[in-house]
């Protein structure tokens, strides 16, 4: 290990500071200059392809936004009748959720015949 005396103008911290800026520097350096030249209003050719960059909110799109509420929508709704229908047989679920439901409360009416109670 190399020993820095105290009378170095430059601090391991600094010199650490210094080769991090220099990195982060070369890393980003062309991710800056081209949002530089897109906001100084970069020159485009009459003669080019007429495109124009999508509004988004962080790489989401508004369609694609849509997609993805569709398919959420589609799992909630089969999770949800899956759940009514594997918890269906337990009596609160049946006589406060199911039996609401117009058609099901006829078909879900579990009382027993007079005639077939034994007591």
């Amino acid at each position: 290990m190399v020993c820095i005396p105290h009378r170095h103008p430059y601090s391991l911290r600094t010199i650490g500071l210094w080769v991090l800026v220099c990195v982060l520097e070369a890393v980003f350096a062309q991710t800056l200059r081209r949002a530089a030249a897109q906001s100084a209003g970069a020159y485009r050719s009459p003669y080019g392809p007429k495109y124009t960059t999508p509004l988004h909110f962080q790489g989401l799109t508004a369609s694609t936004a849509t997609q993805y509420g569709q398919i959420a929508a589609a799992f909630g709704v089969s999770a949800g009748v899956f759940a009514l229908f594997f918890f269906g047989e337990v009596p609160r679920v049946r006589k406060d959720i199911l039996q609401k439901l117009p058609f099901f409360d006829t078909y879900l009416d579990r009382t027993v015949a007079p005639e077939d109670n034994p007591f």
